[in-house]
């Protein structure tokens, strides 16, 4: 559950990198954060799969643990951005 909760917010991240007129740093470091950690557990759920495990595990500790993940990434993000803001104002 936590592989499919970070791609899903490298996904988004990575549209809205995109989509902003303005290239914001922030949100792109947030985005390469989250597909690093999305490739990370793909890797994890294939070498699961080649040793007879289920591909995905949908356990109530996984979803808690993508919920601590995306906690952890927005956190980054949020860190960042204040940064940045501080950067701007004080130029």
């Amino acid at each position: 559950m936590c592989e499919l909760m970070t791609i899903a917010a490298a996904a988004a991240f990575t549209a809205w990198h995109f989509a902003s007129g303005r290239r914001n740093s922030a949100v792109f470091t947030t985005a390469l954060m989250f597909w690093g950690a999305a490739l990370m557990w793909s890797v994890d759920c294939v070498a699961d799969a080649l040793d007879g495990e289920p591909l995905l595990d949908l356990s109530c500790g996984d979803f808690k643990l993508g919920l601590m993940v995306l906690a952890a990434g927005l956190c980054v993000f949020a860190a960042l951005s204040l940064a940045q803001r501080r950067n701007v104002r004080a130029v």
